[in-house]
Order: structure tokens, then sequence, then C-alpha cells
């Protein structure tokens, strides 16, 4: 891969701004001019219409995020910027304590660790790496060689994440890299063990995003009945009921294979009072309140239902539903624990949604804590979007 500047991409002045601020994503609407005709994935230097530099990074004409920025300064994108650049998101890692032998941690955090669309998660011995962008696809065999020298793990799984595939132009779908077992390792999170699927599981296999919410939130199950919607493969429910000590657990999440997995998590960390069901979140929650069904812990935890700003007020309408439903299901006194992963939803969009449901069921709602991401997936103040994991813990009088 070449690493000289293919060419320069000058920006309209009228949005120069925020790649001043060291924002990294340049998208097409900011783009006045291409100069030297340079290939996708070639490095580029974003310019002033007066040719001063302001940045430097990854074109790529397929994608709305026509460059993606890695530096201010005028330096080289070469092997050595790339290992300076995991190293130092490794170091913070390592200073939190979380990368353990049997634990799991996200390593790098795109974005927030200046990799702009680099995800790379560890889960015991092994990675798995997300190339969500064409030009870090096509350095991946550097990537992963800095990563393998470095962590030095047992086998390495190479995904995309395929919500970008089309829109960025990607070819892996998946690749071995190592030793890579068929079925599901196990990882261990505050005392309980989950199977992780490395190789079909979603996003990358695990929500370590949630890992402190999942303890934040088993605090308020003592005793308690918990309904844990989109429950994927346990997490908030098994911590509901070890750690929380919850009289009783109902899981449900839309994919037969992670309930799957869901009950075999509980049944290996012991944990009889959760149950597991297949079942449609929109269809459940009806079914549960027409049944007269009462939970004082619902859990939501749904997938990013937008994808961008066209999708916004179909989200917004989805979330108000859930947390209605929610609401209808909960005891005065009781406990909603409702999470929004969706970045385009602002916390107070987030914050709206709830104020609504209020008001269409004349319930009080006290917030009793905003919570975000852990700190393996930090906030980079430069790029907002990386602020996207909103979880609310809100008692219902």
């Amino acid at each position: 891969m070449k690493m000289e500047v293919t060419g320069k991409v000058v920006v309209r002045q009228d949005r120069l701004r925020p790649f001043v601020e060291r924002h990294p994503w340049v998208r097409a609407t900011a783009v006045e001019l291409v100069e030297g005709n340079p290939p996708d994935g070639g490095i580029v230097d974003l310019v002033t219409r007066e040719g001063r530099f302001i940045a430097r990074g990854l074109y790529n004409s397929r994608s709305q995020i026509r460059v993606r920025l890695y530096t201010w300064q005028d330096i080289p994108l070469d092997r050595e910027f790339w290992r300076d650049r995991i190293h130092r998101a490794l170091a913070l890692r390592s200073e939190l304590g979380l990368i353990t032998p049997q634990g799991a941690v996200r390593l790098v955090f795109s974005e927030a660790d200046g990799l702009s669309g680099l995800i790379v998660d560890k889960y015991g011995p092994y990675l798995v790496v997300q190339t969500n962008a064409l030009g870090l696809e096509q350095r991946s065999c550097e990537l992963l060689e800095i990563l393998e020298e470095a962590i030095k793990p047992r086998g390495i799984v190479h995904r995309c994440d395929p919500e970008v595939r089309d829109q960025e132009g990607l070819t892996v779908d998946r690749a071995i890299h190592g030793t890579v077992p068929d079925g599901p390792i196990l990882i261990e999170e505050h005392g309980i063990q989950y199977g992780v699927d490395l190789l079909t599981g979603q996003k990358t296999g695990f929500y370590l995003d949630q890992r402190e919410n999942r303890r934040v939130a088993a605090q308020w199950t003592r005793d308690k009945r918990v309904l844990d919607m989109f429950c994927y493969t346990g997490g908030f429910a098994l911590c509901a009921a070890k750690l929380g000590r919850a009289r009783e657990v109902w899981g449900y999440d839309s994919s037969e294979k992670a309930v799957i997995l869901a009950r075999a998590n509980a049944e290996h960390n012991a944990v009889p009072r959760a149950r597991f069901e297949v079942g449609d979140a929109f269809e459940v929650l009806k079914e549960l309140r027409e049944r007269g069904e009462r939970f004082d812990v619902v859990i939501l935890d749904p997938p990013k239902f937008a994808s961008g700003k066209a999708k916004l007020p179909e989200a917004l309408r989805a979330y108000h539903f859930l947390n209605r439903m929610a609401v209808e299901l909960i005891p005065p006194g009781g406990y909603l624990i409702t999470c929004s992963c969706s970045g385009y939803v602002t916390r107070e969009d987030f914050f709206n949604v709830i104020f609504g449901v209020a008001q269409q069921t004349r319930r009080d709602i006290q917030i009793l804590e905003q919570r975000g991401a852990g700190a393996d997936h930090p906030v980079s103040v430069t790029c907002r979007e990386t602020n996207y994991l909103k979880c609310f813990i809100c008692r219902v009088l």
C-alpha cells in the first residue's frame, strides 16, 4: 500500500469549521473539489480553498464519508503511525485493568481512538477485528500484524459490519487468522461466564459497551420480577438473576440462535430463575400487557433503530412505543432501565421520548441515573457520535 499523498480534497468554505475542530468525517456534501484523481483508499490531504493544509486521511469516492481524517499534522500515514495509534489505545485498556485472560474488552474504538473505521475486541485469547472503512480494509494485513505483535492472540476473526459493507465498498465478509473454534467460547464478566460466538454473533459477538450498565442495573433487581427485552445471549438477565438475586427473570429476543445460547449460559451459570423465549419485542410487550402481566423491573436494550438522520423520526416512534408498553407493565414504584445505541438519537432526544411516555401514560417517571458506555468505549470530544449509548435508570410512579 502506497504511503504517499495521492491527492487533495478542497473543503467548502462554509463547511470548514468542523475539520479545523478535528472532526474526522468529511462527508461528500462538504467537498468542493478533488484534485489529483486519488484512488479509493488513497492518502489525501484536506485543504482550504487557498490550499492551506488542514488534515490528512484516506479517500473513498464510494462512501458518503468521502474522507476519514487521522491526523492534523503533516506526518506520513505509515506503519509506524498505525502502530503508535494502536499501542496508545491498548495502553488505556491496560491502565483500566480490563485486559485479563478470560475477560472481554474493546481494545480499539474507531474514532474515539483516532482510528476511524477500526474496531478491535478481545475475547479471552482471541481478537475480533472489524475494518469498517475501505482504506483500513486495504491496510488490514498491516493492522493485523501490528495487533498480533502486541497481543499475541491465539486467533483473529476479521469481519466487517454488514450495515456499512455496501456504503464503503468493502469486500471482506469474514476471514480467520490462526485458530478460532467453530462454536462459542467462554468469557467471564462480573463473575458470570457467557458463551460468545465469534464467527456469527451480532456485532463482534457480545455487547461489551453495556458491561458496567449490566452490573449497575442488577443492583435494582433484588427479589424483583424482571423482564429483559432484546436479551440477546442473556447479559442483563443473568446479571439480574445472579448478581442482583432477582426473584424471576424473563428474557425475550427475536433471534432463536441468541435465545438458545442464553439458555445455555443460564444453565452453565446455574441460574434456574432465568427463562428465555423467542419473540418480537413489539408483539411480546403488547401480548404481556393484554395478559395483565406485571414486572417490577423492565429492561429495554434494543438494536440501533436510526442508521441515519432520515430514519430518526421512525426511530423515535419505535422508542416511544417500546417504552410506553414497558411502563404499562410496571406497577407504581417499579423501575424502567431503558437504552438506546442509536448515535443519531441524542441524549436530549431520548429524554424527550421518556417525557412523551410520561405524558401519554399519565405516570410520573423519575430518571435516577443517566449512563453511557464503559471506559473502554471512550467519548472523543471532537467526534460527538462516539457518545452514542444512552442508558436511563428510571423509577415509575
